[in-house]
């Protein structure tokens, strides 16, 4: 069972800051997609302000419910306990794993890669201009974890599991940008650090500009990245950055997953809402806690 440590941000140890970021990735997976596809317009109209995990959605799901974000997270995160580190082999067996076992939901260029993979066994999709979407980015946070103190293991092993299904400059640079402030944030830097990381991300890829916000939420990876900034570097406290974010609509669950991934490393797994922690699904609050203490492990960093 997860227990929610006390005291101040400055207490908290590197375990509640990774359970931080994992439960927060789930929560905010599980909290947005009742609403993914609707407008900020609709969900006024549906909830006022969205505040619980209520379920239903396009996708029909039970209040607490997870989808492919948290899924793909949990089965990267068993590829690597079980390979004990990085092995790309086995990632694509336990994403294949994952597809044969009819997921409630899955992106298309996730779709197409795996399918790729079973046709063919090739572990790198080609360069394909229509698959900069954050399906590569929304799964990375074991191997931010993983590789905690190795920044070089850090980028080439997310640039592979990357490709196995989003060959594009834009999600690479979105999944090393996010791993690095997650890493950061796990190791309670300050958010001036974070924001470093996002502003040299705006430097080099101009089209990830977030001021002033364009308010656009989709699934392209660039308006992922521009909500996901906006609403971290403008919230104070992990509830109101994940209120802020999911009623924005659009892809709020893989947007919820990954403000909330942010949040989490920052603040740690105290600060999440219990009424939230409590209502997302046991088995996967279970699976986390198991995978966060394997990784750390793995990572060299148990405490």
């Amino acid at each position: 069972m997860i227990m929610l440590p006390a005291g101040g941000a400055g207490g908290i140890g590197l375990r509640e800051r990774v359970l931080g970021a994992y439960i927060g990735f789930a929560v905010g997976d599980a909290l947005g997609a009742p609403v993914e596809f609707l407008t900020e317009q609709e969900i006024r109209m549906l909830h006022g302000t969205l505040c619980d995990m209520v379920g239903g959605g396009w996708l029909r799901l039970r209040p607490g419910q997870v989808t492919d974000d948290t899924q793909m997270c949990l089965a990267l995160g068993d590829a690597i306990e079980q390979a004990g580190g990085w092995n790309l082999s086995v990632a694509a067996e336990h994403f294949l794993g994952w597809y044969r076992s009819k997921p409630v939901d899955i992106g298309n260029t996730c779709r197409r890669g795996i399918a790729r993979y079973l046709r063919d066994g090739s572990l790198e999709s080609p360069f394909s201009e229509g698959d900069a979407g954050n399906g590569a980015v929304m799964r990375n946070l074991p191997l931010a974890v993983l590789t905690l103190g190795d920044d070089e293991a850090f980028a080439r092993f997310t640039l592979e599991q990357c490709h196995f299904t989003h060959n594009h400059p834009l999600s690479d640079a979105a999944a090393l940008a996010l791993g690095h402030m997650t890493r950061t944030l796990l190791g309670g830097h300050s958010m001036s650090r974070a924001r470093a990381i996002a502003d040299g991300l705006v430097s080099e890829q101009r089209l990830f500009n977030f001021e002033p916000y364009p308010k656009m939420c989709t699934g392209y990876v660039v308006d992922t990245v521009q909500t996901v900034f906006h609403v971290f570097f403008n919230s104070d406290s992990f509830e109101d950055c994940l209120l802020q974010v999911v009623n924005r609509g659009g892809d709020a669950d893989t947007n919820g997953a990954l403000a909330g991934m942010l949040a989490g490393a920052r603040d740690g797994v105290g600060a999440i809402p219990r009424r939230w922690l409590m209502k997302l699904e046991r088995p996967v609050r279970d699976a986390i806690e198991r995978q966060v203490d394997v990784l750390l492990e793995l990572a060299g960093k148990s405490e």
